[in-house]
């Protein structure tokens, strides 16, 4: 095996195993999609802009850094910094959403409407929301929600992608460069579209009380702010 296949085999494995061992590389959407009631496919279409924008960020701050020769630890501390903004972005994110979750289930009270017609009396629960589901329907296709995702994830940094670039860097070979970064980009897209597809499909069938009641924007907010702690509190 040559040496540039080494490397970009290198370059995959390390793009698999820091998509999957970084839970809001798919949790997040997951528990978004579900909550702001996504199909499937906006759903993945989200992740593709957020995980693209994630990846091409840190690429382009590695070439920049390549072009005038910054070292590696001046890199390094760029990703880091950038990694504990999006990191306290995502925590601060996610206690919003909580706490406006919550208030949406507060409002989510039901009240019973008595009809009578000739001899018959019935009843039935009412909703004030979903007698007005269409307008919150129609709001939640403006929402800033995706927008907001995609930001933190633009600041979010690929650290792994940086030390890859070095070596062929040092080589003169930019081909390889460009391959690196292509592998790596585009493992990662992969990895967290499949795993958003899977726990979305996996959700879906297990049909958790949590994650389909009033409670569930509360839910999603809970999940994300702890993807946030984390990454900022454990390092993940």
């Amino acid at each position: 095996m040559s040496e540039a296949q080494i490397l970009l085999l290198t370059a995959a494995s390390i793009a698999f195993l820091h998509t999957i061992l970084g839970p809001d590389h798919y949790v997040v959407f997951t528990a978004m999609g579900k909550a702001r009631r996504w199909s499937l496919a906006k759903t993945l279409r989200i992740t593709l802009y957020c995980g693209a924008g994630h990846v091409l960020s840190s690429v382009l701050i590695g070439m920049v850094g390549l072009l005038i020769g910054a070292q590696l630890a001046t890199l390094v501390d760029i990703e880091s910094t950038r990694g504990n903004f999006a990191a306290w972005g995502l925590l601060a994110f996610g206690l919003m959403y909580f706490a406006w979750g919550l208030r949406q289930a507060g409002q989510k009270h039901s009240h019973s409407h008595t009809h009578v017609h000739g001899d018959v009396v019935h009843a039935h629960e009412h909703d004030h929301r979903d007698e007005h589901r269409h307008v919150h329907d129609e709001r939640a296709r403006h929402s800033i929600t995706p927008w907001a995702i995609f930001i933190i994830f633009v600041f979010g940094p690929c650290e792994a992608l940086i030390p890859l670039f070095l070596y062929p860097a040092a080589q003169q070979s930019t081909g390889l460069v460009v391959w690196i970064a292509l592998v790596f980009g585009t493992v990662t897209l992969a990895t967290m579209l499949v795993l958003v597809a899977i726990t979305s499909v996996g959700l879906e069938k297990l049909r958790i009380p949590a994650f389909s009641g009033r409670y569930v924007h509360a839910v999603a907010g809970a999940v994300i702010a702890l993807c946030g702690g984390a990454i900022t509190f454990a390092g993940l």
